[in-house]
């Protein structure tokens, strides 16, 4: 295996001293535009490639940013591998790191002490949290004084930091009105647990439709797990054999397991029982029934949430943001059979 060019190697390429080549490496205006020529001339020919490990410890920066997710069953693989959510708010997080020069690093938290020894240890420039973390989490950030942004957060306890949201609230009755209109009015609200603050705001709104309308709200059903096709699937085969003609759930992948129970009792969508999604995801439209679905833009909100640590790690105060959403109407909905 060939040998790691160094940056001795690549003074003496040049003829230059390493400091030198330090100066020119970290853009330092000390030396002339000549030996800056030499210098970079001198790193291409033997492909040089920074110690970033190294250069972190003396400038104490790594230039990367910690993306951190709330532990399921001490695993974030069971969230990651099925709800493609996280992988479009990703997706955007790292596009906009990679062109500020930034690398991203992904990790699922639930101690404080694991929270603390993780940053310590990549020496994380800042830091974006995606969803619900108890208090102790940003207790311990306030006093690391690592810049911090959190996406779909409502909590009193996250101090100032600025948080990217989305109109839940709206999100929740715009679905329940849709099924309301087409002359649905036993319709369950399926929620994986109304601790998590974003399911709050979605089921106030699915109940203000109900009110409005001066209608009995009826009681959220509660699946077991978080937001995975299992859950949906789960509490789809409870509903199969009840009376209700609509669902309402809180996730895409919510909704597909709900939608693959009910075929397999024989439930037809959107026929017997129409079912709608929040979230929008990619595939959401390609299913069969293709999903009537809250759109929330999922990468323009992860997009500003990095857009906005970068300001903040700049020094500059990122004021949150709350962003729309509309409903998509698509196959999985009609009006109750008569």
């Amino acid at each position: 295996m060939k040998r790691r060019a160094t940056i001795k190697d690549v003074a003496e390429r040049a003829g230059v001293s390493k400091a030198a080549v330090s100066y020119v490496l970290n853009d330092i205006r000390k030396v002339s535009a000549e030996t800056k020529a030499r210098v970079l001339q001198a790193a291409s020919e033997l492909d040089y490639q920074p110690d970033f490990t190294a250069r972190s410890l003396t400038k104490r920066t790594s230039n990367m940013i910690g993306v951190i997710l709330p532990l399921v069953d001490a695993s974030i693989a069971n969230v990651m591998q099925e709800n493609t959510y996280y992988n479009e708010m990703i997706s955007a997080i790292e596009k906009v790191a990679r062109e500020n020069g930034f690398d991203v690093l992904l990790t699922g938290l639930a101690r404080p002490e694991e929270y603390r020894n993780w940053v310590q240890k990549r020496r994380l420039d800042g830091l974006l949290f995606l969803g619900l973390f108890p208090a102790s989490i940003y207790a311990e950030m306030r006093s690391m004084e690592v810049p911090a942004v959190l996406i779909d957060t409502y909590e009193e306890h996250t101090g100032k930091y600025p948080s990217v949201n989305i109109n839940d609230e709206k999100g929740g009755f715009l679905a329940a009105e849709h099924l309301l209109s087409l002359g649905h009015e036993n319709i369950a609200f399926l929620t994986t647990g109304l601790e998590n603050p974003v399911e709050v705001h979605r089921y106030k709104g699915f109940t203000r439709a109900f009110q409005e309308r001066g209608m009995t709200v009826p009681s959220p059903e509660t699946a077991e797990t978080t937001h995975r096709l299992e859950s949906g699937w789960m509490i789809g085969k409870k509903l199969a054999g009840s009376s209700r003609t609509a669902i309402v759930c809180t996730s895409d992948i919510t909704a597909f397991g709900v939608i693959r129970a009910l075929y397999e009792a024989g439930v037809r969508v959107p026929e017997d029982v129409s079912v709608t999604g929040f979230d929008d995801i990619h595939i959401s439209r390609y299913t069969t029934p293709s999903l009537t679905t809250v759109r929330q833009h999922i990468m323009q909100k992860g997009t500003a949430a990095a857009e906005k640590l970068i300001e903040t790690m700049k020094g500059h105060p990122a004021a949150g943001e709350t962003f729309d959403v509309k409903l998509v109407i698509r196959e999985s909905t009609a009006p109750p059979k008569q």
